[in-house]
């Protein structure tokens, strides 16, 4: 049985001094309420992971979570793999949330191998692959190494092997911007959060988070080795999109 997450109320109190979002130890405790209650379709998304692993993982080959945190994906894809000698592996550069993600693997008893790396996802060497996962990741990654993270996961596919990117996106429209930015606010009140809160987190998150337009993600994408990019998913600034090889 796992832990229960702690409430999210890091920012609950105003801070005088606020220093940029780092998925540290404070983070990773409240990780799990923090995302639920802030990142609207998240539940859809880690749930239509298992359909993905479910059609497109292949036997005799390995499946990846880049930015794993505390496994939600990573179970997620391993509850459904049902093909022979599969290897998952989950990668995050946040020791805090790898300690949780082993936790929550243990506890787990679906029988598909998981090897957990506590390192950067840029450094992980992928090979073999059916099926990549890259789950609200790569907006934390520079703008311009994002090109150079796709191209390496596309190398690392087997034809026909697939990429899910989930990602904050936004909009060239400043009206469709400022509309489901205040969307996003309004849902992140109904779950519990002040104004207070809403502000400071975005004060916090705005220089460590830099999202992409679902075009410039789709460009880059083609241009990095896929032949094929669909839009799953979207809700307000939230979007998932499929990437085959």
């Amino acid at each position: 049985m796992t832990d229960s997450p702690d409430k999210d109320n890091l920012f609950s109190r105003p801070r005088p001094h606020l220093v940029d979002f780092a998925f540290d130890e404070q983070v990773a405790r409240v990780f799990p309420d923090m995302i639920r209650r802030s990142v609207p379709g998240y539940d859809t998304v880690i749930a239509m992971l298992g359909v993905f692993a479910s059609h497109y993982v292949t036997p005799h080959s390995r499946v990846y979570d880049l930015g794993c945190s505390q496994g939600a994906a990573t179970l997620a894809l391993r509850r459904h793999i049902h093909v022979p000698d599969v290897t998952l592996v989950g990668v995050d550069n946040s020791s805090a949330m790898i300690e949780r993600c082993q936790h929550n693997i243990a506890a787990d008893l679906s029988p598909s191998q998981v090897e957990l790396r506590c390192e950067d996802i840029q450094d992980t060497p992928l090979e073999n692959a059916s099926l990549v996962a890259l789950n609200f990741t790569l907006q934390f990654l520079p703008p311009e190494q994002r090109d150079a993270m796709i191209g390496k996961i596309a190398r690392g596919l087997n034809a026909g092997g697939v990429l899910v990117l989930s990602e904050k996106i936004c909009f060239d429209d400043a009206q469709q911007q400022n509309l489901f930015t205040e969307l996003h606010h309004e849902f992140k009140r109904l779950n519990g959060y002040s104004d207070l809160e809403i502000s400071q987190k975005r004060q916090a998150i705005e220089n460590v988070l830099i999202p992409d337009t679902a075009e410039q993600h789709r460009q880059r994408l083609l241009r990095n080795g896929f032949s094929q990019v669909h839009c799953w998913f979207q809700c307000f600034s939230f979007a998932s999109f499929l990437a085959v090889k």
